[in-house]
């Protein structure tokens, strides 16, 4: 009887028991995120969100017990580690002097602007403005893979906005130890006295004692990566708990010991792989659970005190960073877009942002009011910050792009295969997109998933390709066969493509997208993802020898792309090997670099017309059976993409079922 009244009692609400707990908590982490990225909203604002909605100021389906605290600290503390294990310390130091001055303005603006601001208009004691204002001075870099992505990554103004990351979110940290510390006790001569021997003895151990303990750790424990991984994690929390007995705040300790460490932990080694892995996995994830469910909703909708402090911690936010970042531009002589480039690089605010904010709440210098809009102070900068690194980012991309060059390197195309009953058109297709002349295979590749009965699926999967090898023996094309045992279809085709260095990957056309697909991506998606090479999705109804037109339709600015010049040259294969006259549809800009790329015989049969604003959606109308339609697109965040490219899947499902295709990705 005890044990059924118990039970009872842990499936009451707000549910206690720590199975249910970390199953809602899992699942959230697993679906939320990648739903919210469908709508371009930042995975962190849902996992805040759902933990408000979900927690005891929601529905109260979960109570903030001790295992959620546990893992919130941990993940508060993970976070600080990884933000200064991932600050590029070689760039810092190239352009440490720039970097020192943008650092010492990104700090010094929200300070004391902020300070005032808070002060007068919060009416906040003069500790909780001045720490209000020292949060204002932080800023997280959610929007450097943009930069990262459209490879500008080593523009100037790029560096030294990363650069001056260290510098004012180490004060800003600084700032933190010092008002918690006055917080929580006197403030006369002892505690100056107290405090900085403590913050001496704290940074010899830290930065004098560890990095000689790490490096002698890892010169003798190379390989077993299992006891590396714990020795990093261990090194986190002593340096948190040296961080407390100084009298600071733990996370201090954590974002010193990733300071550390950042040159013995490369960025591409499985280590890193590792620590990124487990903290994306559940330790952060959980914090910012934990920092939803202290989120009251009802208050910020129904108090205009709520509403007034998120306005002005918001416009003050932004103005302060944005201030610095034009005073850096005009100092240093930077372009327009390289100073909007900063203030979009450094106007978001999370990690540290959510450190501060819930000390400063827990030490009682905030209230709810304070508490709540910082959530809508995240959400904006986050959305803000993205919007504006992308669009001026790709401004600098194109910019700084020169026209692409074909490639001479060897030709190795490789055919995934998913539908047996597709893949000889699959083949004959990769066969018209290899340069006459080229004597390298086509490589049909086989994926078998890492289950039950692995040689049987591999005996089956050769049987399955040998009409295959017969009919390209008739039309003297060469294979080359290869069968691959992988986790996932992704990662199987990913890994092939990058042990075969191949030059272009052909897949088939997908029309049909199950819920899954819509949640976390298709095969297409993830490839484009994870691949950054040449990419060919095809929909051929009809052997591709049989064609009789071919029609390429290329987005305005395609020809920025890296790899645009050999997706041209590819384009211009097609027409060579079925012997025809290529059509290509193109807007004005791109057409003159196009033509570069074109041998003289298919110069004299190519036919260049304008693109037309909205003949991508009219296709269809009056395609021929016999002819072949080539659309030249660009991943997600390309220098060429553009918004309307995001619908080209969804129009060719409903208007080319019958019809012949090709979605053409260049190399990035």
């Amino acid at each position: 009887m005890d044990i059924l009244i118990l039970n009872i009692h842990d499936w009451s609400l707000p549910i206690k028991n720590p199975v249910f707990l970390m199953c809602i908590l899992l699942l959230t982490v697993l679906t939320v995120p990648a739903l919210l990225q469908r709508f371009k909203v930042p995975g962190i604002i849902g996992l805040i969100l759902m933990g408000a909605f979900l927690g005891p100021h929601g529905v109260n389906l979960l109570e903030q017990g001790d295992g959620i605290k546990l893992l919130s600290k941990i993940g508060l503390l993970y976070i600080m580690f990884w933000a200064g294990l991932e600050i590029d310390m070689a760039s810092f130091i190239k352009n440490k002097h720039k970097s020192a001055t943008f650092g010492l303005l990104t700090f010094g603006f929200p300070l004391v602007l902020g300070f005032l601001c808070t002060y007068f208009l919060l009416d906040l004691n003069w500790m909780g403005a001045m720490l209000l204002a020292g949060m204002f001075s932080t800023h997280t870099l959610i929007s450097y893979p943009i930069v990262h992505r459209l490879r500008i990554s080593k523009n100037e103004a790029v560096s030294i906005a990363v650069g001056g990351t260290i510098i004012t979110d180490t004060l800003a940290l600084l700032l933190l130890a010092i008002i918690s510390g006055m917080a929580q006790g006197t403030m006369d001569a002892w505690f100056w006295i107290k405090l900085f021997i403590s913050l001496g003895i704290f940074g010899g151990l830290v930065f004098g004692l560890l990095p000689i303990v790490a490096k002698w750790f890892f010169r003798r424990v190379e390989s077993d990566i299992t006891y590396q991984f714990v020795f990093v994690l261990a090194m986190l929390f002593v340096c948190g708990l040296l961080a407390e007995l100084a009298g600071i705040e733990a996370i201090i300790g954590a974002f010193m010991a990733g300071l550390v460490l950042n040159r013995l932990i490369p960025h591409t080694s499985a280590l890193m792989n590792r620590i990124e892995f487990i903290g994306n996995a559940l330790f952060i994830p959980a914090f910012l659970f934990s920092v939803g469910m202290m989120i009251n909703l009802h208050v910020f909708f129904e108090n205009q005190k709520t509403i007034v402090t998120a306005l002005v911690i918001t416009s003050v936010a932004l103005v302060t960073k944005w201030l610095a970042a034009l005073v850096t531009q005009r100092i240093f002589g930077y372009s327009s877009d390289q100073g909007k480039l900063i203030f979009g690089l450094t106007s978001s605010h999370a990690a540290a942002t959510i450190a501060i904010i819930l000390i400063g709440y827990e030490i009682k210098l905030f209230d709810e009011a304070v508490l709540n809009a910082t959530i809508f102070l995240i959400l904006v900068t986050c959305l803000l910050s993205s919007f504006v690194t992308d669009r001026v980012s790709r401004r600098l991309a194109a910019a700084s792009i020169h026209p692409a060059s074909d490639s001479e390197s060897p030709q190795r195309i490789m055919v995934p295969i998913a539908n047996p009953a597709k893949v000889v058109n699959l083949v004959d297709f990769a066969f018209l997109i290899k340069t006459p002349g080229k004597k390298e295979p086509v490589y049909p590749l086989s994926i078998i998933l890492d289950e039950k009965d692995v040689r049987e699926k591999i005996k089956q999967s050769q049987q399955l390709i040998e009409p295959v090898v017969q009919h390209a023996a008739e039309r003297e094309i060469a294979l080359s066969p290869i069968h691959r045992v992988d986790v996932s279809a992704v990662s199987g085709i990913q890994r092939a493509a990058d042990e075969l260095l191949a030059t272009e990957i052909v897949i088939g056309w997908q029309p049909k997208v199950s819920a899954t697909e819509r949640l976390f991506g298709t095969l297409l998606d993830n490839l484009l993802d994870e691949s950054p090479g040449m990419l060919f999705v095809t929909n051929m109804v009809q052997s591709p020898f049989s064609f009789q037109k071919i029609k390429a339709i290329v987005a305005g600015n395609a020809h920025l792309e890296p790899g645009f010049g050999d997706m041209i040259r590819r384009i211009e294969n097609i027409s060579l090997n079925l012997d025809l006259p290529l059509t290509l549809i193109i807007s004005d800009s791109a057409g003159p670099e196009a033509s570069k790329f074109f041998l003289k015989k298919t110069l004299e049969r190519l036919h260049i017309l304008p693109l037309e604003k909205n003949s991508w959606w009219t296709l269809h109308e009056g395609l021929q059976e016999d002819e072949l339609v080539v659309l030249l697109c660009a991943r997600h965040e390309s220098v060429s993409s553009e918004s309307f490219m995001q619908r080209i899947p969804g129009y060719l499902a409903e208007h080319f079922e019958d019809k012949s295709f090709v979605l053409g990705y260049p190399e990035l």
